[in-house]
């Protein structure tokens, strides 16, 4: 783990290359920062950091060591996205991405499954995504029209999907859709899809405000057979992998937005120790003074509530601890973090001044990307609404 004055403890990561927190920030500085700028730009995706990311085994962080995985816990996990997040955060959706993709089947998945996909998704051999939201159907998971007929031994699949992170990259899906129409949440199914399966198609690609180095784009299912294999654990069980899914991957979203807040931060001191105005260095008056002092309160803040949450999901069991607390921590990571970062990066842009609405200054980039953390994988109204009903029950 390394703390922001810099200290380092060791965290390893995985059996294979012994990397640590300390590696990644290392990769990060010297292999990230200077592609950052020119993904923004481009808006491709960045294949030869997925190729790196593949030789530093940091697609299948929590994957088991026994599925070919680095067996890391949650804390290891969000300290890398941290780090990455901290300078691209594209990039770092590289990593959470396959975390969320995978995670269905991790949870959810026979034996013979993981056996089958992990292997190839840990080592990056299989790119994974994870599709639940539609077109009508987004924080009302409910409501997903996507449906599923089972024919023999095989499932029959048809409606479109929106929004899929690594859409038209990914070589294995999990859909999620409906084998009991008129079931409600009862009725809502997941099923392991491959990419070349008939009837599988890649529509629209999204054009997104930030994370414009991510894949984002609709997914259409036509007729699409599915092994009856391929269905995880039973029918009717698909909302509850999905929203344990959630709340093992939600702090990972709050681990990116954190990386995007401190990396607004530091763009900001640095700005400020350097920028001269009426004689003197901005960082000199206090109105930037105190600007600043708000802005570290909040990021450590945001920290220490995310290092809490990863370090009681990895230890639930041990510490048994309730799942609907694990549901709690997990969603307030996810909230405070990410509005942390919207809030970081507009103050951020505010003391960079013109630079700072300037694309010549990273953190106007920093500023769009962090916008989209208050939203996927649940909108942080969605989050209140969690962190309600944990506390008072329904």
């Amino acid at each position: 783990m390394i703390n922001r004055e810099g200290e380092t403890i060791a965290v390893p990561i995985n059996r294979g290359t012994g990397t640590s927190a300390a590696n990644v920030r290392k990769i990060a500085e010297e292999r990230i920062v200077p592609r950052a700028g020119e993904i923004d730009k481009t808006g491709e995706y960045p294949w030869d950091l997925l190729e790196l990311f593949k030789q530093q085994d940091l697609l299948g962080l929590s994957v088991p060591e026994e599925y070919g995985g680095s067996g890391a816990d949650m804390l290891t996990y969000c300290l890398v996205v941290e780090e990455v997040a901290r300078a691209c955060a594209s990039t770092s959706l590289i990593i959470a991405a396959q975390e969320l993709g995978l995670m269905p089947i991790l949870l959810g998945g026979s034996e013979e499954q993981k056996r089958k996909y992990l292997p190839k998704i840990a080592k990056g051999e299989y790119i994974c995504a994870f599709g639940l939201t539609e077109p009508n159907a987004g924080s009302d998971a409910g409501g997903i029209r996507t449906r599923a007929r089972r024919e023999g031994d095989e499932y029959v699949l048809n409606g479109n999907k929106c929004f899929i992170t690594n859409g038209g990259i990914a070589d294995v899906y999990v859909i999620f859709a409906k084998t009991g129409p008129d079931a409600g949440l009862k009725g809502i199914s997941a099923f392991i899809v491959e990419k070349d399966i008939p009837g599988f198609s890649v529509g629209k690609q999204e054009d997104k405000m930030g994370i414009k180095g991510s894949a984002t784009a609709e997914l259409i299912l036509e007729d699409v057979r599915v092994p009856a294999a391929n269905l995880l654990k039973r029918e009717g069980a698909g909302f509850g992998i999905a929203m344990q899914t959630l709340d093992m991957t939600r702090p990972g979203i709050g681990a990116q937005a954190l990386g995007i807040a401190q990396g607004a931060l530091d763009c900001a001191v640095a700005y400020a120790r350097e920028r001269k105005q009426f004689g003197q260095t901005i960082g000199s008056f206090q109105a930037i003074q105190f600007m600043l002092a708000d802005m570290s309160t909040r990021v450590e803040a945001a920290r220490q509530l995310l290092y809490k949450s990863a370090s009681l999901i990895g230890n639930s069991k041990e510490l048994g601890v309730a799942p609907s607390e694990v549901t709690r921590f997990s969603a307030m990571a996810k909230l405070f973090a990410s509005d942390t970062a919207m809030q970081v990066t507009t103050d951020a842009v505010q003391i960079l001044g013109g630079y700072g609405y300037m694309k010549e200054y990273p953190v106007e980039r920093m500023m769009r990307d962090a916008k989209i953390t208050q939203i996927y994988e649940g909108t942080n109204q969605i989050q209140r609404l969690v962190i309600e009903k944990c506390l008072v029950g329904d």
